[in-house]
C-alpha cells in the first residue's frame, strides 16, 4: 500500500523505460529478423528440393503449412515453461533449438523428412512472440509497450524485405559436396545459435537483475509493474475457456477476419518465389530482389493508411478497402503474364499488409481490458492456421492441376467475405456494457497462453 500512496517519480520511471527500450528491443528486433528468416526461406528452396530431393508441389505446400500446426500446438505449453524458467533462459532456449531445426533443414532426404522437421522447427521457435510480449510485461509499464511492440514487430517488415536478398545470395554458396540451398539453411540455422549466446549473455529475466539501471530506477519499473499487476488481478478473478471465448459472436468474427488476412498473406510468401521464376531466366539472387519488391511497397502502405486511419476514424471502412485491394490485385494476378502477376501481387501486398496492422485496435477496442489479452492470443493462434490451410491447398492445386489460379481465386474469395463481414464487427462494446462480463467465469485458462500480435 505504500506503493500505491507514494507513486515512483514520472521522470526516472520515463528515464528506465528509456534504458530499458535501448537495450533490449535491438537486440529483439535482429532476433525477430533471424526468427522470420528461418520460417520463410523454404520458398526460395522449393524448386531445388523438387529437383534434388523430388520433393512436389503438394508435398512442398504441406510441409511449409506444418510449421504453423507445431507452432500452435507447442506455444501455449512453451509460454507457461518460459514464465516458470525465466525469459532470458527460455528464449536462450527457444532460438538454440529453432536455430538446430532449420540447420537440420539441410540434411532432409525425401518428404517423410522433409514433414518432420518443418514440424520440429513450428514447435522449437514455439513460445518466441509471446515469450517477447510477456517480457515487455515483465520490463515495461502499459503506457510504453504500444510503443514498444511498434517497433519490434518492424523486425517482420526488414525481414521480408531481406530474406529474400539474403537468401538468393546464400543459394549461390557451394562446397563440401553440399547444394547451395544446404548451404542456406545451415548458415542461416547457425546465426540463430550464434545469437543465442549473445542473447544468454545480454538479457535478464527481471529488472532487479540489471546492473545498467540504477536502484531507484529499478524501483521506479517493478512498482508500477507491480500496481498493474495488483489491478489485473484484482479483476480477473477467474477464467474463461477457450470455448467460452468462441461462443461469442463478435471474437468468432475478429477470429475468422484475421484468418482471412493470414491466409493471404502465406499464400503470397510461400508461393510468390516460384511466381517471380515464371517471368524470365532469372538467377536465385535475382529472383530474392524481386521477392523483396511487394514487401517494401507494403511497408510503406502499412504506415500511409494507419495515418490516413487515426485522421478519419472509420477503422472496419478502412479495413475493408484494404482487403477489397487485396482481393483485386489477387484476381487481377490470374488475367495475364507472370510479369502482370508480379505487378498485381504488388498491389495485393499493400492490401493484405495493411489490412494485418489496421485490423487489431477493432478487437481493441471491443474487448474487455481484463481479457484483451487471452482474446487476441486466441484470434493470433487461429488467424496463423493461415500459414497451414494456404500453402498446403496451393501444392495440392498445383500438383492436381498444374496451376495456383484456383487458390489465387479463392484467396480474393475469401479477401471479398472478410471485406463484408469486418462490417458486422463492433469496434466497441454494445450498450457500453463489456461483452467480458458474460465470459470472465474463467479467464485465467489463456492468461498464461500466446499473446497475440498486438496489445
Amino acid at each position: 500500500m505504500d506503493t500505491l500512496q507514494n507513486p515512483p517519480d514520472p521522470t526516472v520511471l520515463a528515464r528506465a523505460a528509456a534504458k530499458v527500450k535501448r537495450h533490449v528491443l535491438p537486440l529483439f528486433v535482429v532476433m525477430f529478423i533471424v526468427n522470420y528468416i528461418d520460417r520463410v526461406n523454404i520458398g526460395f528452396v522449393r524448386s531445388h528440393m523438387e529437383t534434388d530431393l523430388g520433393i512436389g508441389a503438394a508435398a512442398y505446400g504441406l510441409g511449409a503449412g506444418l510449421f504453423f500446426i507445431g507452432y500452435a500446438i507447442f506455444e501455449v505449453p512453451s509460454n507457461l515453461l518460459l514464465q516458470r524458467y525465466g525469459a532470458r533462459a527460455w528464449l536462450t532456449r527457444i532460438m538454440f533449438t529453432w536455430g538446430a531445426a532449420a540447420m537440420a533443414m539441410a540434411f532432409v532426404k525425401g518428404e517423410t523428412s522433409f514433414y518432420i522437421l518443418r514440424f520440429v522447427l513450428g514447435a522449437a521457435e514455439a513460445g518466441f512472440f509471446p515469450g517477447i510480449i510477456y517480457y515487455f510485461t515483465q520490463w515495461l509499464p502499459a503506457a510504453e509497450r504500444g510503443k514498444a511492440m511498434a517497433i519490434f514487430l518492424s523486425g517482420s517488415a526488414i525481414a521480408s524485405v531481406i530474406s529474400g536478398p539474403v537468401s538468393g545470395a546464400l543459394l549461390n554458396v557451394s562446397g563440401l559436396s553440399l547444394h547451395g540451398w544446404q548451404w542456406m539453411f545451415l548458415i542461416e540455422g547457425f546465426a540463430s545459435i550464434v545469437l543465442c549466446g549473445f542473447v544468454w549473455f545480454w538479457l535478464q529475466s527481471h529488472p532487479h537483475q540489471a546492473r545498467w539501471l540504477s536502484d531507484e530506477e529499478k524501483h521506479a519499473l517493478t512498482s508500477v509493474i507491480a500496481l498493474e499487476q495488483q489491478a489485473r488481478e484484482a479483476s480477473q478473478s477467474v477464467r474463461p475457456s477457450m470455448f467460452k471465448l468462441l461462443a461469442d459472436k463478435q471474437i468468432a468474427l475478429f477470429c475468422f477476419i484475421y484468418f482471412s488476412i493470414a491466409l493471404t498473406i502465406y499464400g503470397a510468401t510461400f508461393w510468390l518465389p516460384s511466381m517471380i521464376k515464371k517471368m524470365g531466366n532469372l538467377g536465385d539472387f535475382q529472383v530474392g530482389l524481386f521477392n523483396s519488391i511487394p514487401w517494401l511497397i507494403s511497408i510503406v502502405a502499412m504506415y500511409g493508411f494507419a495515418s490516413l486511419a487515426s485522421k478519419w476514424k472509420h477503422q472496419q471502412a478502412w479495413v475493408s478497402l484494404m482487403l477489397v485491394i487485396a482481393a483485386f490485385g489477387m484476381f487481377m494476378s490470374t488475367t495475364g503474364g507472370p510479369v502482370f502477376a508480379f505487378v498485381a501481387i504488388c498491389f495485393a501486398a499493400i492490401g493484405f499488409k495493411a489490412a494485418s496492422a489496421l485490423f487489431w485496435p477493432i478487437p481493441q477496442g471491443y474487448l474487455d481490458a481484463r481479457i484483451a489479452a487471452a482474446v487476441i492470443a486466441l484470434i493470433n493462434s487461429v488467424g496463423n492456421l493461415g500459414g497451414f490451410v494456404a500453402p498446403t491447398t496451393f501444392g495440392l492445386l498445383e500438383q492436381t492441376t498444374g496451376s495456383i489460379e484456383g487458390g489465387l481465386y479463392g484467396l480474393a474469395a475469401t479477401s471479398l467475405l472478410a471485406a463484408v463481414v469486418v462490417f458486422f464487427a463492433r469496434t466497441t462494446p454494445q450498450g457500453g456494457v463489456p461483452p467480458a462480463s458474460t465470459l470472465s467465469t474463467r479467464h485465467h485458462a489463456l492468461r498464461s497462453g500466446p499473446q497475440g500480435a498486438a496489445s
